[in-house]
């Protein structure tokens, strides 16, 4: 339990370097000076963090008390993951959004890469397999490779009421029943809203074990509840620990100087950005382990930032497209782009300063230089030198990019990473003026797929869909 040493808590501090984002290092047309960061402060950041401090634990930032209020449900979550690791070899999460993006990328974060081809013996966990999607092709490869009767299932939606989750459900709990009779119910775990909705409903009636998502806390800001602390204790993640990480970073969350506040000044310098034409916002660690935290990233920011009206009703069309990169993987295919293309992305890098395994460069190639260079080094001076090549590369190009490193991928930092994200996020949206929890935009789409499925009360969007112009063949070739 190292996070209780307050030492460690802040050798393992995560530290965020904007130089990058400066005019002195990138020049004044692309770059900031400091007295546009000043006048930002006065203008929009300090009113936003009021606002932010203002709200936490309301309506919908239940999330910003995640870090403390658990502590019951932690140990009922441990408990029930000791039982599972006993009883079953398979732990399968049905869900989408946040549902599943979140327990992907922490679980990427903090197992061992290859968790699922591990014997049982190294695992000491039941393998994982998040099912976010409806692909038909998806749902048979997973039943080819799992037992039944060895496998809990964990359905998590707070409505009850995605289609997409219930349909899964609905496939998983009629194999189980066929299968198992009675018993059905001990290979089924709800996770969803303790007092409204669909789900909770079918968990009491089918006697299921259920956790419960707070109100205030919705899919992409969830994994930090029980939709995230499941999964992860199952695959023996200390959770704890996790959540340690995130009451750590809060701390540095709730302090007003943008100097001392990662995500404040991460969340104005990306705000000023977007003022500046800056509509793409790339997520690329340079480390495996946190590849899918870009993933999950991604949907934090893009639902929670593209809206287009204000709270005022007024039709601003705001937010920044997110895409997701891998150091060094996508040097080879997208920073291309990203050093001459278009000056419209600001380029987020995650570094790792310390790998939790180190491999030699093997000797070999004496007799060809360019490749005899890289002999008596190892693979992390190679990533991180990638890594600080690609950086320079950028600034000398004069583009936006900023360092954000973890001294190492642990629980603890995992955990501050995800809350300055949610907290960065929190900010940018009060900045932009908008409401950053709801999704109007995804309702679109869900209510169309409702209407296209008969599905009683959109009976009027059906017959909308059904009265549109019919597509044109002269544009199908």
């Amino acid at each position: 339990m190292n996070y209780k040493n307050a030492g460690w808590r802040k050798q393992m501090q995560i530290k965020l370097d904007y130089n990058n984002m400066m005019a002195e290092f990138i020049g004044e047309k692309e770059g900031f000076t400091d007295k546009e960061i000043k006048n930002g402060v006065k203008q929009f950041a300090d009113n936003a963090f009021d606002v932010v401090q203002e709200n936490r634990g309301t309506k919908m930032m239940g999330w910003t008390e995640l870090p403390y209020n658990q502590t019951e449900i932690v140990d009922d979550i441990i408990a029930t993951a000791k039982d599972i690791k006993k009883k079953f070899d398979n732990f399968v999460v049905l869900g989408i959004g946040g549902s599943a993006l979140g327990p992907i990328a922490v679980f990427q974060a903090l197992c061992h890469l290859r968790h699922n081809e591990l014997p049982k013996s190294k695992r000491k966990a039941p393998k994982l397999y998040v099912e976010d999607n409806v692909d038909p092709e998806r749902m048979a490869a997973l039943l080819d490779v799992i037992d039944i009767n060895k496998t809990m299932f964990n359905v998590v939606t707070k409505s009850g009421a995605t289609s997409e989750t219930m349909a899964q459900y609905l496939i998983i709990m009629d194999i189980l029943k066929k299968k198992l009779g009675d018993k059905a119910k001990d290979h089924m775990i709800a996770t969803t809203s303790m007092s409204k909705g669909n789900l909770i409903k079918i968990a009491k009636e089918e006697g299921l074990k259920t956790f419960y998502i707070p109100d205030g806390v919705g899919g992409r800001f969830s994994e930090l509840c029980p939709v995230g602390l499941l999964p992860a204790a199952v695959v023996g993640i200390d959770i704890k620990e996790l959540l340690a990480g995130a009451a750590y970073m809060d701390k540095l969350c709730k302090i007003k100087d943008v100097k001392k506040n990662p995500a404040l000044i991460s969340a104005l310098l990306e705000f000023l950005s977007m003022k500046k034409g800056k509509n793409i916002s790339v997520m690329m660690p340079y480390a495996d382990s946190l590849k899918y935290i870009a993933d999950w990233y991604c949907q934090l920011w893009g639902e929670s930032l593209g809206k287009a009206v204000d709270n005022e009703g007024n039709e601003v069309f705001v937010g920044q497209t997110p895409v997701k990169a891998l150091g060094v993987t996508d040097q080879h295919s997208q920073v291309q782009l990203y050093r001459e293309g278009p000056f419209d992305k600001v380029i987020t890098i995650i570094a790792v300063d310390n790998f939790r395994s180190t491999v030699d460069i093997s000797n070999g190639c004496e007799d060809i230089p360019d490749v005899n260079f890289l002999c008596g080094h190892t693979m992390n001076e190679l990533i991180n030198t990638e890594r600080k090549a690609t950086e320079y590369a950028l600034t000398t190009a004069n583009r936006l990019n900023y360092t954000i490193t973890l001294p190492e991928v642990n629980a603890f930092t995992i955990g501050q990473l995800l809350f300055m994200f949610e907290m960065e996020t929190a900010f940018t949206g009060a900045m932009l003026n908008i409401d950053t929890f709801n999704q109007p935009g995804v309702e679109g789409g869900k209510n169309a797929t409702y209407a296209l499925f008969g599905r009683k009360g959109y009976e009027k969007t059906k017959e909308e869909m059904d009265n549109a112009p019919k597509k044109n063949p002269n544009y199908v070739c």
